[in-house]
């Protein structure tokens, strides 16, 4: 399942996208292959004016740090793939463990929870073997601590 939801995101990387809003409920697990869907909040080239906004974030227990500390500076962000790379490993997390990534209590607010995400209060990884220092990596604080959607991939095979 992992290897499919890597391969979707892949997908929309190599086409010069990042989604924006990874998470569980945006991969259609297909007899033959999985889909991302919900592109709503997606940048990438050209998109015509009139259709663009302002990306303000996503739900934030998916939210890579630097994601939510440029919405907490600014009130906006820009989509990336490193971001998408942190979602899809807070994603994985939550899916192999029903534990979310970040350190906050349920009834947080969003600024409270932002805020928890952007100073890296992150739980400890639970998930055993070669899936959990995966999943570790990929949650790394700094984007460029993160591994690659290859190198993901070539980990996952």
């Amino acid at each position: 399942m992992a290897l499919g939801c890597v391969e979707a995101l892949a997908e929309l990387h190599a086409k010069g996208w990042a989604h924006g809003d990874v998470q569980p409920a945006h991969f259609i697990i297909g007899p033959e292959r999985t889909h991302l869907i919900d592109l709503a909040l997606a940048r990438g080239s050209h998109v015509p004016e009139g259709y663009d906004f302002p990306f303000r974030g996503c739900l934030v227990h998916y939210e890579a740090p630097e994601i939510a500390r440029s919405v907490l500076d600014t009130g906006q962000a820009e989509p990336t793939p490193e971001a998408d790379v942190y979602a899809l490993g807070a994603s994985l997390l939550i899916s192999a463990t029903g534990q979310r990534a970040m350190e906050y209590p349920d009834d947080a607010p969003r600024t409270a929870q932002r805020e928890a995400v952007a100073n890296g209060r992150r739980r400890e990884v639970k998930a055993p073997g070669t899936l959990g220092e995966l999943i570790d990596a990929m949650l790394s604080h700094t984007p460029a601590d993160r591994p690659t959607l290859p190198e993901v991939s070539k980990t996952l095979n």
